[in-house]
Order: structure tokens, then C-alpha cells, then sequence
């Protein structure tokens, strides 16, 4: 059985990789805090000091980590993943991060024999805990035929989509469609209360219509609660808008309402909103509109 390393155990990364532990392959792990560590050792993993340590003794080494910078630090930094790579590793990344960087890494872990699979996930800490995230993947179909049963361990869908960075840009376009249904959400959700009608009243009559989607299906429950709390948390939200921005301007490609979706995510921060869920967006339209969805 293959021996995996896991590295950045947040709010997805830890339960991603314990559902890896649950499906009985042996674990490496390493955090920046220890905390996660600790208690995923007491499961039955095995903790490294660094990157570099964890990929010494694996077959593949994940890594989850917040933007572009972060992975490509840990890969090929100091005590890095390159200074521990071995020919025939396969290293993947959960990260959600440019195509561009992707590519790079790729490349320069090439160089020692390394196979890589960018392969950024959907559906948020629910998706993650219970192993059902889609996971869209770039990179070496041989690779990815290997690492398939781990990838299995934490997603229910599992799609090749290209060469190196094509996973990320398939993340990119999902952030778009992710970020439009949240502020549409919200728009309908202050916009109903306001005008007088009851918002969850209003849900129940056209989630079952055209109007149908995963945000509507999964996020009112929460926010009529109260519940405001990740899930996905909104500062990330904003972080891959800036990507899927900073893509497009490489190649060209206008997106005109992702641009002002991305402008609503970034008051989010500027608000102190920043570690809510990115359903919390409709908490931006609540201060413009002057009606609180209660």
C-alpha cells in the first residue's frame, strides 16, 4: 500500500487527510502548528519536523496551504519537498493556486524524477469531512492512475482535466460560478426581505426551478440560523478571485462580473468579515441596502 504525506492541516486539509488515515494508508503528517498534528498522530499518523522530512519517506506527499506563495515554499524551499524528493514520488497539491505557479513546480520537480498533480478541490468543510469534494486534476494521467485510490479517499469526483495548471484553471472557472451563486444569493435573500416577503418562503418556491443550485440547496439553512461561520472561508474567497483575475488579465480574457463579485468579497475584509463563510457575502449587500436578513 501506497505511503502517503500530508502537509497543511487546516479546515480542509485535516479531515482530508484523516478520511486518507480512515482508508488504511499510512500517514505522514506536518503543520505549521502543531495542534492538528497532535491529534491526528493519536489516530495513527506519524509526524515530521518538515516538508523535506515528510517526502523522504512517502510515495506521495500532499500538500493543502493557503495561496500560490505557500505551496511553492514548502515544494521547493528550504527543508522543502525538493530537498526530500526521490525518483517516482508523486506529489499533489489540494491547494488552490495559480496555473502558472502550478506549472512551475511541476517543472522544477520534474527535474528529480518527481510526477505532479495539481489537483484543487470543491464543496467545503461538509464535502471534505464526509470524503464527497470534487477534485479536478492536472497533470500525468499515469500519475494520477496510481494516486487515484487516495484521491478516492477524499472525493466522490475525480476528473483529468489536462496537462500541468489545467486543474487549477478548472478551480478558477468553479470560483467564478462559486462567488456569482453567493452574492446572487444574497441579492435575492435582502432583496425579498425588504420588499416583504418571507426570504425562506421565497427559497423553498424556486430552488426547485431554474434558479436551482448548490448555494441554494446548502446555505439558507445556515444563514437563517444565524450561522455565519465557515465552511469556505471568505478571505480564501477573495483569494481566488484575485487568481481567477490575474489569470484572465494573462490571457486576455474580460470577466466583468466575477471583477465586481471580487470587489464584494474584498469589502467583505475591509467589514472585518473576512474569516466568515463566503455566504456571509449577503452581509455586504445587507449595509448597502439597509435591511438585515435577521
Amino acid at each position: 500500500m501506497l505511503k502517503v504525506g500530508y502537509i497543511g492541516l487546516g479546515l480542509m486539509g485535516k479531515p482530508m487527510a484523516r478520511n486518507i488515515l480512515k482508508a488504511g494508508f499510512p500517514l505522514v503528517v506536518h503543520n505549521r502548528s502543531r495542534a492538528a498534528v497532535d491529534e491526528l498522530v493519536v489516530e495513527g499518523a506519524v509526524a515530521a519536523s518538515t516538508p523535506a522530512e515528510v517526502a523522504e519517506q512517502v510515495d506521495v506527499v500532499i500538500v493543502n496551504l493557503p495561496d500560490s506563495p505557500d505551496v511553492e515554499q514548502v515544494a521547493l524551499g528550504a527543508e522543502g519537498i525538493l530537498e526530500g524528493a526521490h525518483e517516482g514520488l508523486i506529489f499533489i497539491d489540494n491547494s488552490t493556486i495559480k496555473p502558472a505557479t502550478a506549472r512551475k513546480i511541476a517543472a522544477k520537480l520534474a527535474e528529480k524524477g518527481v510526477s505532479s498533480l495539481d489537483a484543487p478541490v470543491s464543496g467545503g468543510d461538509i464535502g471534505a469531512i464526509n470524503g464527497t469534494l470534487t477534485i479536478m486534476v492536472g497533470g500525468d494521467g499515469a500519475a494520477l492512475e496510481k494516486a487515484m485510490p487516495i484521491l478516492e479517499a477524499m472525493g466522490k469526483s475525480i476528473t483529468l482535466v489536462g496537462d500541468a495548471g489545467a486543474g487549477q484553471i478548472a478551480k478558477a472557472c468553479n470560483q467564478i460560478m462559486v462567488a456569482a451563486q453567493m452574492v446572487a444569493m444574497g441579492e435575492l435573500l435582502i432583496l425579498s426581505k425588504k420588499a416583504g416577503a418571507d426570504p425562506q418562503k421565497v427559497v423553498s418556491a424556486i430552488k426547485g426551478g431554474a434558479a436551482q443550485c448548490w448555494a441554494l440547496d446548502v446555505k439558507p439553512p445556515r444563514l437563517f440560523a444565524g450561522n455565519r461561520q465557515p465552511g469556505f472561508k471568505a478571505y480564501m474567497q477573495a483569494k481566488d478571485l484575485n487568481i481567477v483575475l490575474d489569470t484572465a488579465r494573462e490571457y486576455g480574457v474580460p470577466l466583468p462580473g466575477t471583477a465586481e463579485n471580487a470587489q464584494l468579497f474584498n469589502a467583505m475584509l475591509q467589514m472585518g468579515m473576512g474569516d466568515l463563510d463566503n455566504s456571509a457575502v449577503v452581509g455586504v449587500i445587507e449595509a448597502l441596502a439597509g435591511e438585515e436578513l435577521g
